[in-house]
């Protein structure tokens, strides 16, 4: 198989779980306000055995010299070399509710031309929000779960040596900017949905409303809440029994292509209507060879490499699927695999079912 046949070579998965399964809504959405903030901070990696930044990276030279300018130690930036230190961005995730004192993980990555970072230790690094406040400082050793080894224009590098990661190496300096629980918020679906919000707020006054209505659909992607009175002066056990509440969620019959790793899912609720699919290939193959023309001896002609082209074409019969009124994607395989169809001949007849309108799914490509 060629290196083209293989990126052609799609590989086809079918998801056939029942539409419409029972979820929690905690599991569908989330709550207004209550989510991640990302947090982002310039530091030093050192002890590192010769692999760190090169004289080309001059922010590495300048960022030692004023650190050791700040401990009172003064050096020209012109007179350090960095080898044993790496210039890296550390990155960290500070969830919903963080208190002072929590250990929040951290990635640092390399900014400079260091080779690797094994084996260093990141100095005190403030980590800064969005609005410039610092939440968190981070320090400590680092794990990249790899290497590089070698020298000398010979070496061997397995995953990616310039970037690490350190759990729990960060420390929460300042509360997360989370609004507490109030008597009204809103839901926010992780998907909009005009059914599925029906059903939440739908759900929510059934099992929890007593007779009122706490819960609205504002749109296909919020649900607004209000706190009833028993639950007043308890709103986190309120959220708590609203997010456990289960409901079938819906969702729009889709199909989705990735050419560029060969996947193809198609949703168990994708609904064909009655077609007959007549599917064909033709192939032509044209092979070239070379033939000496040698002349007779004492004869003045010349020896020459005379090219002879032939050329070769072959079309397969046709196979055919006929799919009776409520087949499924499910039918829809079995019958195409029936006939051999390869994960290419189902792309494009999955395409070609669209256009003529028997297809009643969407057919996204990422």
């Amino acid at each position: 198989m060629t290196i083209v046949q293989r990126a052609f070579c799609l590989t086809l998965l079918c998801a056939l779980a029942p539409a419409g399964a029972a979820v929690r809504i905690k599991d569908l959405a989330s709550v207004e306000g209550v989510r991640d903030n990302q947090l982002i901070g310039y530091g030093l990696v050192v002890g590192l055995a010769g692999t760190g930044d090169r004289s080309q990276a001059v922010f590495s030279i300048q960022s030692l010299a004023n650190l050791l300018q700040r401990m009172g130690v003064t050096v020209s930036p012109s007179a350090t070399r960095v080898r044993n230190t790496a210039a890296v961005m550390v990155t960290a995730t500070l969830p919903a509710y963080a208190q002072p004192g929590q250990r929040i993980d951290i990635t640092a990555a390399s900014m400079g031309d260091a080779s690797t970072i094994q084996g260093g230790l990141l100095l005190l690094t403030p980590l800064k929000a969005a609005d410039g406040a610092v939440y968190a400082v981070a320090q400590g050793a680092l794990t990249i779960g790899g290497f590089r080894a070698g020298g000398q224009g010979n070496s061997q590098t397995m995953n990616h040596p310039t970037v690490g990661r350190a759990a729990g190496g960060a420390l929460v300096e300042r509360p997360a900017p989370s609004p507490p629980p109030s008597g009204v918020f809103r839901l926010q679906l992780h998907r909009a949905d005009f059914t599925t919000a029906a059903r939440v707020s739908e759900a929510i006054n059934q099992k929890l409303g007593g007779g009122d209505v706490l819960a609205r659909s504002e749109s296909a992607g919020s649900v607004v809440i209000r706190t009833p009175a028993p639950f007043a002066t308890r709103p986190v056990e309120f959220i708590s029994a609203m997010e456990n509440l289960e409901i079938n969620s819906d969702a729009a019959a889709r199909i989705v292509i990735n050419e560029r790793t060969g996947t193809i899912v198609l949703g168990g609720d994708v609904r064909i209507r009655p077609v007959a699919i007549l599917h064909g290939n033709l192939s032509v193959e044209i092979q070239t060879t070379y033939e000496v023309s040698q002349p007779a001896p004492l004869s003045g002609g010349e020896t020459k490499v005379v090219p002879e082209v032939k050329v070769k074409a072959a079309e397969q019969r046709s196979q055919n699927v006929v799919l009776k009124h409520g087949a499924s994607i499910e039918d829809l395989v079995k019958a195409l695999g029936a006939i051999g169809s390869t994960p290419r001949d189902i792309l494009s007849i999955l395409e070609n079912l669209k256009a003529a309108g028997a297809l009643d799914a969407e057919i996204e490509v990422i």
